[in-house]
């Protein structure tokens, strides 16, 4: 399919002839080749970021040549090509892995204390198919917990009233809170849906999230994911001020070379700021020193302040990755200023 198409759109297409994607991001606005070169994610335990989905990609390189490479012929490069970062070319069109399409119910939680995360953390965020756990990081908790299962994998059942302390909510919420309206999120109550109506938190035909928004998103490994949450939360004072909501998901490990999950089973620490710029520039600096010791991944394309220096150590395919852009841009035609501080310096 072309790149430019949205999840939401293309999700609708796929169902009407019983295929499915095996995950979707939380909003279903972005496109496919935006949310694949930048390995953008939903979340679940098993589940890989939305670029390990892809088995092909047509892109145009800075010459004007048109180059196409795959999963089951070009194996290592194609590595290297799928989280472009928009280094290599304009990415034109992509062929995804697609599966039976399937249903799904989705339920939340409310106020499940951090104090269950240090014993039962992978019990947790592999509760369900995706698992997402929402915070403002004051009262030692995650205020909402939400939880998308698939029916033909059990779940349709009714859910349990308490979950590890949390307690099953009685009515629709916004991951938000302070009374936002939850009109724009999908069903929740445990109600029958379609793939694509649930894996995302907010619908298609409503404007995303708060819709006037900064966003920021570390990657620690999972099995340090309980550690890293609570080295955040000192700074809880700091951060609630300025933010929106924090939500934490499980990404599977994959073999992407710029993807945050390489190689590492993942938790993402995501920031939904308020567009306060210059006290979310203060603050994120604070927040990646707390995360330095589990050598922190930032999400491409979002605000964080480390540089070339700090991230190349942590992506092992770092200098590959430059050498294959290069390749097919030898004058840098595509590297802008964020690709200048970030990549090549």
């Amino acid at each position: 399919m072309g790149g430019g198409i949205k999840y939401g759109d293309l999700a609708v297409q796929i169902d009407k002839q019983g295929w499915a994607l095996h995950n979707l991001a939380s909003l279903p606005h972005i496109s496919v080749g935006g949310g694949c070169s930048t390995a953008t994610h939903g979340s679940g335990v098993k589940n890989g970021n939305l670029a390990t989905a892809v088995e092909e990609i047509e892109f145009v390189a800075a010459d004007g040549s048109v180059h196409v490479l795959s999963r089951a012929k070009d194996g290592d490069r194609f590595a290297g090509a799928v989280v472009g970062l928009g280094a290599l070319g304009v990415m034109t069109h992509l062929t995804l892995a697609v599966q039976p399409r399937y249903e799904m119910t989705q339920v939340v939680y409310e106020n499940l204390p951090f104090s269950e995360l240090e014993h039962h953390f992978g019990d947790v965020m592999g509760a369900a198919y995706s698992v997402s756990l929402f915070t403002n990081w004051q009262g030692g908790a995650a205020q909402q917990v939400w939880m998308k299962r698939r029916v033909d994998q059990g779940g349709a059942a009714a859910p349990a009233g308490m979950f590890y302390g949390a307690t099953l909510a009685k009515e629709k919420l916004h991951p938000v809170g302070h009374g936002a309206s939850p009109e724009a999120c999908t069903e929740q109550g445990n109600v029958v849906g379609p793939w694509y109506e649930r894996l995302p938190h907010f619908k298609m035909g409503f404007t995303p999230s708060s819709g006037n928004e900064l966003q920021t998103e570390f990657f620690v490994p999972f099995d340090r994911g309980s550690e890293a949450i609570r080295a955040v939360e000192t700074l809880r004072d700091q951060i609630t001020p300025h933010l929106l909501v924090t939500e934490l998901r499980a990404i599977a490990a994959d073999d992407l070379w710029m993807s945050m999950a390489y190689k590492q089973n993942s938790l993402s620490i995501h920031f939904t700021w308020k567009p306060e710029w210059d006290a979310v520039l203060k603050v994120v600096p604070q927040i990646e020193a707390k995360l330095a010791p589990f050598a922190t991944r930032p999400h491409w394309a979002k605000v964080f302040t480390l540089q070339e220096a700090q991230l190349a150590p942590r992506y092992p395919r770092m200098n590959d990755f430059k050498a294959l852009a290069r390749e097919f841009d030898p004058k840098g035609k595509f590297v802008n200023e964020y690709l200048r501080t970030d990549v090549f310096a």
